[in-house]
């Protein structure tokens, strides 16, 4: 194998519930594949976590270190923590401090990688947008999505207006319809936002929509794993470009991150 053609370990952290963030992003990178070199490979370890509540997301995230280890074992190239709420129910930036932690974990187990959070990924991907007003779709139930748009505010990123599904239980926010997301987020006051997260939980799926959610809003439309995702080739020093996956991952920002 070539140089070009290096293949690369993606390890996650997921919740013990998750079932999307095992698909989507495995789903956009081998998009990517159809069109560049690079192979990837996919590694989780999992934190327990069924009912999206403040209490079970604490408890989960606690249990973080201990998946950077097992994954750092495996030796993987970059870490993707997959839970946006986990991270942003525990405070203001708390994404720069879980990455920073969660990478001394590897590095202290001989394996320094890279840790790409959802919830930074979220804020950094809008960034790149230059999106510093948005529309927003959640999952969770109402004082949760509250929580997630006053993290955003507090990175300068204002929501115009969002909703909330207001399902607590995680497997079935897996089990919710992406074909349904264009028409929430089409009844969401948009206008003035430049740029909609189509589904700001890396459970809720969404990937299926995202094309036609642009078509149907006329502006870009992402979600945490499309993020996560842009994120996770950039730490890598690769271009984040995918077929299938939004503007963010048009190619029009590749290079950026």
């Amino acid at each position: 194998m070539t140089a070009a053609a290096r293949s690369y370990r993606i390890g996650q952290i997921v919740p013990s519930s998750n079932v999307t963030m095992e698909t989507e992003i495995p789903a956009i990178l081998r998009a990517r594949e159809s069109v560049a070199p690079e192979r990837f490979t996919f590694h989780s370890s999992r934190m327990r976590m069924t009912r999206v509540t403040p209490e079970e997301l604490k408890a989960m995230d606690a249990d973080s270190d201990r998946c950077a280890l097992e994954l750092s074992d495996a030796r993987v190239d970059v870490l993707g923590y997959a839970c946006l709420v986990a991270i942003m129910s525990m405070g203001h930036g708390y994404h720069r401090t879980a990455a920073e932690r969660l990478h001394e974990v590897t590095v202290a187990n001989g394996a320094p990688a890279p840790v790409v959070t959802s919830a930074g990924a979220l804020v950094h991907g809008l960034r790149v947008l230059e999106a510093k007003r948005i529309a927003l779709v959640a999952p969770y139930l109402r004082p949760l999505t509250r929580m997630v748009v006053e993290y955003l505010a507090a990175e300068g990123i204002e929501v115009l207006d969002h909703t909330s599904l207001e399902i607590p239980d995680n497997l079935a926010v897996a089990a919710h319809d992406p074909a349904a997301l264009p028409g929430i987020a089409a009844a969401l006051d948009h206008a003035g936002a430049d740029a909609v997260v189509l589904s700001a939980c890396v459970q809720l799926p969404s990937l299926g929509a995202v094309t036609e959610a642009e078509r149907l809003l006329g502006k870009p439309v992402v979600s945490a794993s499309i993020c996560t995702a842009h994120q996770l080739l950039r730490a890598l020093g690769l271009p984040a470009v995918a077929p299938g996956a939004g503007r963010l991952l048009s190619g029009a920002y590749a290079e950026s991150g």
